[in-house]
């Protein structure tokens, strides 16, 4: 059994969602998005820090997996977005937990079978694969994809390995796909 917490980090509005996996099942625990509102920067920072930090406490996560950084049209954005990713990153580490990173493409490929899918069809299979009673919000379904994608991809390596019990092991804790 694990529990992986997913981030879809922003400088405004960070989605988080909490899954927990057993062998071959996924649960919902928990999902949402953290506000940081129109402050400055380091105010913001500051808030995704102590709301990811104490998501941490309350949920206990085993394993921590983000979206990896992509270059978007707005240099100013992606700088943030940037800042934003990396105070994540930090409290990850703060809290010892192992990081697991994979490219949007790689997360839509593998919740919906489209490395090109919209926001919408994301949200659409996350409610389907969690079985969850209404669609969750745009950045939480995020979140929660990012978490399902390290899931599929630690079931499918032990499944490629010769593994079905769903347990990992030690070496699980560095792997990190090759992006797409």
């Amino acid at each position: 059994m694990s529990i992986i917490l997913g981030i879809d980090p922003g400088s405004r509005l960070t989605g988080f969602g909490v899954i927990r996996v057993i062998g071959q099942k996924t649960e919902y625990l928990t999902s949402g998005c953290i506000r940081c509102g129109e402050g400055e920067i380091p105010d913001r920072l500051n808030i995704i820090h102590s709301s990811i930090s104490s998501l941490i406490d309350q949920v206990q996560p085993d394993q921590y997996a983000i979206e990896r950084a992509f270059m978007g049209k707005n240099a100013d954005s992606a700088l943030k977005l940037g800042q934003a990713r990396g105070v994540a990153l930090l409290v990850a580490a703060q809290k010892g937990l192992p990081v697991f990173e994979y490219a949007p493409r790689a997360i839509k490929q593998a919740v919906t079978g489209m490395g090109g899918a919209d926001k919408s069809q994301i949200q659409h299979m996350v409610q389907s694969l969690l079985k969850l009673p209404g669609k969750p919000q745009a950045d939480a379904a995020d979140a929660l994809a990012i978490a399902l994608c390290h899931a599929f991809m630690v079931n499918n390596l032990a499944i490629t390995s010769g593994r079905t019990s769903g347990r990992r092991s030690r070496s699980m804790r560095s792997f990190v796909p090759p992006s797409s």
